[in-house]
């Protein structure tokens, strides 16, 4: 078992989660089960560290659905989709503490719409704000060479 972020990513699968996570997100809100939280945390921390390796989410995807629209296929750069992952898992740490520690159900609901606004982006017309985060990160220098490197080889 990999448990290494994999490069490059299928962008399908990658928006095939998204929805996951959009669903999941609206379910918690909805049905003001907040023990939710847990799992969506646990499945960003498996996304960031491992792709869908570890994450249920993600092998749903790759290995459900993904052959069953014909093993459909967009390779792109693995960096900026694990920041993208790094930030929802931000996202459900701080809704977890926000409803749990402090007891703020209303600013837990907030951070769970940005996240479900996000993720619906990523799903829906397939745009990864922290891919796109990411591109400028890397334009100010805040992201090291070598991961530069990697991400700028294999988009040409």
């Amino acid at each position: 078992m990999n448990l290494t972020f994999p490069h490059p990513v299928n962008e399908y699968a990658a928006r095939i989660v998204a929805f996951f996570v959009l669903i999941l997100t609206a379910s918690i809100i909805l049905t003001d089960n907040y023990f939710l939280l847990f799992f969506l945390l646990y499945g960003f921390i498996a996304r960031t560290i491992a792709g869908p390796t570890l994450s249920p989410m993600g092998l749903l995807a790759t290995k459900v659905f993904i052959p069953l629209f014909n093993n459909k296929t967009k390779l792109v750069a693995g960096p900026p989709k694990q920041f993208a992952q790094s930030i929802g898992l931000i996202f459900a740490l701080l809704s977890i503490i926000s409803y749990f520690v402090l007891t703020l159900p209303l600013i837990t609901n907030i951070l769970l719409i940005i996240l479900m606004f996000f993720a619906g982006l990523e799903s829906i017309i397939g745009f990864c704000s922290g891919c796109f985060m990411f591109k400028y990160l890397m334009k100010f220098g805040l992201v090291s060479q070598k991961i530069c490197d990697r991400c700028n080889n294999f988009n040409k």
